[in-house]
């Protein structure tokens, strides 16, 4: 089972990244555990939502804060971001990142136990929580990511998104970081956005307040809603359980490139 949670084509992908460890002393400390198991337990922690505390040491070889300090030092040394560059960079060599239409949402979580890039929720009785941003390509692949604070509202999220695709390998021609058309409901809507991506040369699709209908541009953007269900599939991002943003962020940008991964491997699960 432990294999299935990283694949060998996902782990040929991984296994550059990581910073070389810093060699110990002779007789030292116990040996290191090895770099997949820490990954397989990370992605456990992800998909069941447990504590980390009860990660089943013997069937992975390492202790749940272990596997929390590797995925710490990992996000900090941003591999995952890398990691998400590398597939986008797969896919786009494929054909399989469109740029003619993005799509950008956010959902809210949850924050249990507080930390930086928590607010009171408005849309759960004032209780501390954070927020999930995304903008995905036509169809749903995660192109960028971010945290907030559940009361910031989502405009102010959108420049920061666009801003943060990487350039991604196109088939033919140059790369692409730009869409050309990008699809967002009604919180979006504003001068300030619309002059911004017309200055970006791109085609805004956001629904008016009083003149346009959200049904209509859902035919759309329904894909980033889809994305954002499959997010909360992976049960340790449907709260935020991390006090830690950093931590919580590396486990949303995880949970982004294994989306990634599935459209390289559709058996992938």
């Amino acid at each position: 089972m432990v294999r299935e949670l990283v694949p060998d084509a996902l782990w040929e992908r991984v296994a550059p990244l990581p910073p070389v460890p810093k060699k110990k002393k002779l007789g030292r400390g116990r040996p290191r555990a090895s770099d997949r198991a820490a990954l397989e337990a990370i992605v456990f922690v992800l998909r069941t939502g447990i504590p980390w505390e009860m990660l089943p040491t013997k069937q992975f070889g390492l202790s749940g804060m272990t596997a929390w300090r590797r995925l710490e030092q990992w996000t900090r040394a941003g591999v995952f971001e890398q990691l998400q560059r590398d597939l986008l960079n797969e896919l786009g060599q494929r054909g399989q990142v469109d740029f003619s239409r993005a799509s950008i949402d956010s959902s809210s979580v949850r924050a249990s136990k507080g930390g930086p890039f928590t607010g009171k929720n408005p849309t759960d009785r004032a209780k501390a929580g954070s927020k999930h941003h995304l903008l995905v390509d036509r169809n749903g692949m995660p192109l960028a990511e971010s945290l907030t604070g559940a009361n910031v509202h989502d405009t102010h999220e959108l420049f920061p998104l666009l801003d943060a695709v990487p350039d991604v390998t196109q088939p033919r021609g140059h790369p692409r970081h730009r869409p050309g058309k990008l699809h967002a409901d009604k919180a979006y809507s504003s001068r300030k956005n619309r002059r911004g991506l017309r200055r970006r040369g791109i085609t805004a699709r956001i629904a008016r307040p009083g003149i346009e209908s959200k049904q209509r541009l859902g035919r759309h953007r329904w894909v980033v809603e889809r994305t954002n269900a499959w997010l909360n599939q992976q049960r340790r991002l449907r709260v935020r359980d991390e006090r830690r943003d950093d931590v919580h962020f590396g486990l949303l940008m995880l949970g982004c490139c294994l989306i990634l991964f599935r459209g390289l491997n559709p058996d992938f699960c």
